[in-house]
């Protein structure tokens, strides 16, 4: 019975997307728009065509670069701030395009399964593993060259990061958990952003670190939740089949706990600042705003609607960018107020 109901889904995804086409991308985006055709599969391989994840790796990394910026109190526009922020950004897209290659190799077989993934560019045969295995290995020699333009700390935890990137996409088989170990992944920067100003860990950095592995098993088991059926039926794991209907109970914890370390992290970083007072009073009318945001996504959400999800975790990226801005502006009271 369970194959039947999979074969059958996996009909109607055929029926309703193209063979050139992804399910899970989004309407008239760039690369089906401009992208020459023999590059297609490649940049819908490493997901240029969804660059939602470039986004919600990058964030982490602003983030902290930021927080250490409002730290040190130091003017930064014309130095290593804006340096760092374009190397993060550049090192987030080449690096989130070689883990999800790596991820599709790894979970072909499955993807082949599961009605949303099946028509990825492994699974559906327009690109075959050895080419695959090579387009990875030039995206990531893309990513060194960005890594090593860092202080040795920050290349020593780029390096670091790839042991959990490389276990990741087998987690699902094994444990209820596998957001959790891509929140060790994705949330890095929240270490190495902090890292490449100071050369070294901090207070700071370590809290930040934990609100951001929060908020992505937060949105991660959003995303997850269009896949809970498939994922049912060939006896994958996720948070979304752990939590169920209980989801956005575990959702409120989780966001709630993102809020209380983005808050911890920032008064670590203000600590004995003069201008405090005023950078506090901000801080605390940002993080309620941005409270707000995942507020909302709690409370619209439908676990029931695939589409529903989808556009819940894409409204990820306004929370990051949002934290991001506050982060910035507590950076500008500070310089008026000193």
């Amino acid at each position: 019975m369970s194959d039947n109901k999979l074969q059958s889904k996996l009909l109607q995804t055929n029926d309703m997307v193209a063979d050139d086409m992804v399910a899970d991308a989004g309407q008239n985006n760039l690369v089906d728009r401009f992208a020459p055709p023999w590059a297609k599969p490649y940049l819908r391989l490493m997901r240029a065509d969804r660059p939602i994840g470039t986004w919600l790796l990058f964030w982490p990394c602003a983030w902290s670069l930021s927080l250490a910026a409002v730290a040190r109190g130091e003017a930064w526009l014309n130095g290593a701030f804006l340096f760092n922020l374009v190397l993060f950004f550049i090192g987030a897209f080449v690096m989130r395009g070689a883990g999800c290659v790596w991820n599709d190799i790894t979970d072909r077989h499955i993807d082949a399964r599961v009605a949303r993934t099946r028509s990825r560019p492994i699974p559906s045969g327009q690109v075959s593993v050895r080419q695959a295995l090579i387009f990875m290995a030039g995206l990531s020699f893309a990513g060194l060259l960005v890594l090593l333009q860092f202080n040795g700390f920050t290349i020593y935890l780029g390096f670091l990061s790839l042991l959990i990137v490389g276990f990741y996409p087998y987690m699902k088989r094994f444990t209820d958990w596998p957001q959790a170990v891509l929140g060790l992944a994705f949330g890095w920067g929240a270490l190495m952003g902090w890292g490449s100003l100071y050369g070294g860990f901090g207070l700071p950095a370590i809290l930040l670190y934990a609100g951001t592995i929060s908020w992505i098993i937060g949105y991660d088991t959003i995303y997850a939740h269009q896949d809970r059926e498939d994922d049912a039926l060939i006896g994958m794991k996720s948070t979304a089949l752990r939590f169920g209907e209980d989801s956005k109970k575990w959702l409120t914890l989780f966001f709630g706990a993102t809020i209380f370390f983005l808050f911890a992290a920032s008064i670590s970083a203000l600590y004995s600042h003069e201008a405090a007072f005023l950078v506090l009073s901000f801080l605390i009318v940002g993080l309620g705003l941005a409270s707000g945001l995942l507020i909302w996504q709690v409370r619209t959400l439908d676990i029931d609607d695939p589409d529903n999800c989808l556009a819940r975790f894409r409204h990820a990226h306004s929370f990051g960018a949002a934290i991001f801005f506050t982060f910035l502006v507590m950076w500008l009271l500070m310089r008026w107020g000193g």
